[in-house]
């Protein structure tokens, strides 16, 4: 009897070790993405003069505080999800600098009845901010190993208001659309005809947009109730291209 209670109570210690072990890693990590969201702050203030936001939204702000980035990263570098900056994601892509993340949700004006499309799911970090502050967010990855992943993570996390296609994103989600907003996280040559016709009237567009050789800027795209449409540079940025399907 002495034996078993010595290894209860070494199980109930172990056991109590690590719920404590858990709350401090859960609260490091809180801690560092309220670090993360300053200095994202401090950037946005920064770069005001291009972009004509000084400050994020309060929705999207929370996004960034609430959504965890280590879960959609690699292990081999989830020690560096809270750092300012891209990480391999594996497939040759990256997760987006969270500064960039940040700017180009801000710049879409995410409202709570918002539906929003997504082109280049990645890891699913861009579409879990985007979901804490629309009310549904369709993504396409054309990698599939991604896409199956990033669908796993977000379905784990709880985002229920996220749908994930894998496919070729130039293309669109016809059936889904028009969208109060696109956002498109890889950088074609050219602004896709198919997601600009997918842009609902008043909808906004944020996308990087040039060659890997020679500079990229990323547009801010606004359709006009007579149907025209509005391209405003706001920052020189360097994306991944956009690949498509075999044709």
């Amino acid at each position: 009897m002495t034996g078993r209670r010595e290894w209860l109570i070494r199980s109930g210690l172990a056991l109590a070790a690590g719920l404590l072990v858990a709350r401090a890693s859960a609260r490091d990590e809180a801690a560092e993405r309220r670090r993360l969201l300053r200095e994202i702050e401090s950037d946005m203030r920064r770069t005001e003069s291009y972009t004509g936001r000084a400050r994020l939204a309060p929705c999207v702000a929370a996004a960034l505080g609430r959504v965890e980035r280590h879960r959609f990263v690699p292990a081999e570098v989830a020690a560096y999800a809270y750092e300012n900056r891209p990480l391999p994601i594996g497939h040759g892509q990256t997760i987006s600098q969270p500064f960039i993340v940040a700017l180009m949700t801000e710049l879409l004006d995410p409202k709570p009845e918002h539906v929003v499309l997504e082109v280049g799911t990645g890891s699913g970090y861009q579409a879990a901010v985007l979901a804490e502050c629309v009310r549904k967010v369709y993504t396409i990855e054309i990698v599939a190993a991604l896409g199956e992943r990033a669908r796993a993570t977000l379905a784990a996390l709880g985002y229920r208001n996220v749908e994930v296609r894998i496919g070729d994103g130039y293309l669109g989600w016809p059936e889904a659309a028009p969208f109060d907003g696109i956002v498109v996280t890889a950088a074609p040559e050219h602004v896709p005809q198919p997601l600009l016709d997918q842009l609902k009237p008043g909808g906004r567009m944020v996308i990087p947009v040039g060659a890997q050789v020679g500079g990229q800027d990323l547009l801010l795209i606004t359709r006009e109730a007579d149907g025209r449409t509005i391209t405003r540079r706001k920052l020189p940025v360097r994306f991944v291209p956009l690949t498509r399907e075999p044709r």
